[in-house]
C-alpha cells in the first residue's frame, strides 16, 4: 500500500463526500436534519434531557407518532439517547449524545434566528405578494 501524502490525503477526504450529489449519504442526512421537528427536537433537548411527555408538550403540533418516528431516527443517527425507567408508568427520558450537543448548537442558531428575523421575512413576502398578485404556486 502506498503511503499518501497530508495534500492526498485531504483532496481524498474533500470529494469522499458530497451532498450536491443525490446519491451522497450526506445529501439524505441533510435532508433528516432539516426536517423541522428534527431541529425542534435537538433545539429542546440542548439544555438537558427531557421526558418523552415533556418533549411532547414542548412541541405543540407533533403528533405522537411524528414525535416518535423523528426520536427513532435520531437515536438511531447518534444524535441522541433514550433511558428506560422502570416505574409505574414506565419513564422514558432522551438526552443527546456529543454528537448531538455539536449540532444543537447549529440547529439552535436557526431556530433562534427564525425566531429573531420573522417580522422582516413576513414583511418581504407581503412585498413580493403584493408586487407579483399574490402568493407563489408551491
Amino acid at each position: 500500500m502506498a503511503t499518501m501524502t497530508a495534500a492526498q490525503r485531504r483532496e481524498e477526504a474533500r470529494i469522499a463526500y458530497d451532498a450536491f450529489l443525490r446519491e451522497c449519504p450526506t445529501n439524505q442526512l441533510l435532508g433528516r436534519l432539516s426536517d423541522k421537528w428534527v431541529s425542534l427536537v435537538v433545539s429542546a433537548l440542548a439544555p438537558g434531557s427531557l421526558r418523552y411527555s415533556d418533549l411532547g408538550r414542548k412541541l405543540a403540533g407533533v403528533s405522537p407518532k411524528m414525535l416518535t418516528q423523528t426520536l427513532r431516527s435520531l437515536e438511531r443517527d447518534g444524535i441522541l439517547t433514550r433511558s428506560v425507567t422502570p416505574s409505574v408508568p414506565v419513564r422514558v427520558d432522551y438526552a443527546l449524545t456529543p454528537l448531538g450537543q455539536s449540532l444543537a448548537l447549529l440547529l439552535t442558531a436557526v431556530k433562534d434566528w427564525a425566531e429573531n428575523h420573522f417580522d422582516e421575512v413576513h414583511a418581504a413576502r407581503e412585498r413580493y405578494d403584493a408586487e407579483n398578485g399574490g402568493q407563489p404556486e408551491k
